[in-house]
């Protein structure tokens, strides 16, 4: 009796001892990951080359937020920048609130073969839209 008692403590012991780990992982959506993979072409320096103004795309978030200044040449706020995606087109929204350029907005489409930006700027003091493209700075 005291050996099978002694083999079921023995067994007990390598049961409880030998009990799996959970593991946690984290799950990203699907949706997420393309997002990101979709908005990762767009951080860069981007120069418009019919006047130098530049739009620099330090970074870019999963809901499309972009952490973006504008210069011409002298640095400017952006009051909202984002990135959003139809289907496979990769569009740009940039509103500028300074003196000057208030309301004044930049609505671009990434064009991924040429590697350039490009859209209509509407400057609001003057009420008028032009064609626009930004090549991405080496």
């Amino acid at each position: 009796m005291k050996t099978a008692s002694a083999l079921y403590v023995s067994l007990c012991t390598v049961a409880i001892g030998s009990v799996a780990a959970t593991a946690v992982a984290q799950v990203v959506p699907k949706a997420a990951i393309q997002t990101e993979s979709a908005f990762s072409a767009l951080p860069g320096r981007w120069v418009r080359p019919d006047g130098g103004y530049v739009i620099n795309i330090r970074s870019v978030d999963a809901s499309g937020k972009l952490d973006a200044a504008y210069a011409n040449p002298n640095p400017l706020p952006f009051s909202r920048a984002e990135a959003t995606r139809e289907g496979k087109v990769i569009k740009l929204f940039f509103e500028l609130r300074a003196a000057g350029y208030n309301g004044s907005t930049y609505t671009l489409t990434y064009d991924p073969a040429a590697d350039v930006l490009k859209g209509v700027y509407f400057q609001a003091v003057v009420q008028q839209k032009f064609d626009v493209y930004f090549t991405r700075a080496r």
